[in-house]
């Protein structure tokens, strides 16, 4: 899918630019991702011990969404520096700081070691890695949707969460082949180091690749050369405050169901139903390639529909469904699997065009921003608490809640995308 060479702002590969973004976000949401895959292995090490099995693993996960506290910043700071410098910068700079903290927790000292500073550093590298990956969105995902050809943007939106999902899978797959190649102790002790160290290796791969990208922003080439003035930091809000809203409206529901049912949903069947830490491990793998293929079909399936129906089609499922699957988990290998992929079906419709959408709201001059501090505020306060939230209710005893407060906040996002969303597929990327 080619066109002529043509001036900044229309590719003249745009599968080129597919695969710089893409690889790019799978370095990033592989060391993100492996940090939760693998929180039952390092949490006893880098946490003291207690008597209470959860407060390690509640520990790391308040460490996890303190990382995602970051997110609103980098989706600000880097989403600025995109809109005002170019997508492709932006990016590069991105994938550098996630490398960074993915060393940083291969080299976290015990806590037996070090004492605090096991917390310390682990904390440190998960703020780093929270502004990388929540600048990565703003970047990343307009970039894809800016380079996309008419009625295709559906299409290469969904690249954003095939390029996540395949990041999720080297961490799940990986994380998988440790814990059946290695016994217990020497996973606790040693064996979770490894996926971190492979992470800050392979982000070199992906800065290499990202150079090839092209540059989508035409306005970040006027700005260099003084053409053009340069949008404020909160432009965005400034002049587009009830977008900004719509966003946070549209994101509630889609990252709770996101991190719950991709991420989170193994520990959950390890805590409620003493579901076998490796099998868990194996059964998201599985899911997970369901997931990544339902991405590009669901995309196009949006170009065609339009985004509305399809928000509407996620949003109806995750307030009515949450209850009854999680209250059929059993220990049974086949009946998480089913659960996982049942509800991935509709979180799809979500996850294949939540860029297109995001990117669709705003033009050129605050697009990164616009799309990208929103999401990322959403995204902390309800995606990246969802684990802490679900491990919570298991440890007082009311796990039972969890899904009514997932299906509560789909609830609210139905809404929004029923009154107050209109259809934006045919509209031009002003």
């Amino acid at each position: 899918m080619a066109v002529a060479p043509s001036p900044i702002g229309i590719p003249r590969s745009r599968v080129r630019q597919l695969l710089a973004a893409s690889v790019g976000n799978v370095v990033e949401w592989y060391d993100w991702y492996a940090y939760s895959f693998l929180t039952v292995y390092f949490s006893a090490q880098i946490f003291p011990e207690t008597d209470n099995p959860f407060v390690p693993v509640l520990s790391a996960f308040g460490i996890f969404a303190v990382g995602f506290f970051m997110r609103p910043l980098g989706g600000l700071l880097v989403g600025a520096f995109a809109d005002r410098y170019g997508r492709k910068t932006a990016m590069t700079f991105t994938i550098l700081l996630m490398g960074a903290g993915s060393l940083m927790i291969a080299l976290t000292p015990t806590y037996e070691v070090a004492g605090v500073l096991g917390p310390v550093v682990l904390t440190l590298a998960r703020l780093v890695q929270g502004l990388s990956v929540g600048g990565e969105f703003a970047a990343a995902t307009t970039f894809l949707v800016e380079s996309a050809p008419p009625g295709r943007r559906g299409l290469f939106s969904s690249f954003q969460y095939v390029s996540t999902t395949i990041g999720q899978l080297l961490a799940s797959g990986l994380a998988a082949l440790l814990a059946t190649i290695l016994i217990e102790p020497d996973m606790n002790s040693w064996g979770w180091r490894i996926p971190f160290v492979i992470g800050a290796l392979i982000s070199l791969v992906g800065l290499w690749i990202r150079r090839g990208a092209e540059e989508t922003s035409t306005l970040a080439e006027d700005i260099r050369q003084g053409k053009a003035e340069r949008p404020g930091m909160f432009d965005f809000l400034r002049h587009y405050p009830g977008k900004s809203a719509l966003i946070v409206g549209i994101t509630i529901a889609g990252t709770v169901a996101y991190y719950t049912w991709t991420t989170f949903l193994p520990t959950y069947a390890q805590q409620n139903v003493d579901f076998d830490k490796a099998d868990s491990l194996t059964v998201s793998t599985i899911a997970l390639v369901f997931f990544m293929i339902l991405q590009p079909l669901l995309g196009m399936l949006s170009d065609k529909v339009g985004r509305k129906p399809m928000l509407l089609a996620f949003g109806l499922g995750f307030t009515i469904l949450p209850v009854p699957l999680l209250g059929m988990l059993t220990d049974a290998f086949a009946s998480l699997l089913v659960i996982q992929c049942v509800g991935m079906v509709f979180l799809g419709c979500f996850t294949s065009i939540s860029a297109a959408v995001n990117a669709e709201l705003f033009p050129t001059r605050v697009r990164a921003a616009g799309a990208g501090f929103p999401y990322s505020l959403t995204v902390a306060l309800f995606g990246g608490t969802a684990p802490f939230i679900g491990t919570a209710m298991a440890n007082a005893d009311a796990t039972y809640l969890f899904p009514w407060y997932m299906s509560a906040l789909a609830l609210i996002s139905t809404l929004v995308y029923a009154f107050a969303l209109k259809e934006t597929k045919h509209l031009p990327l002003s």
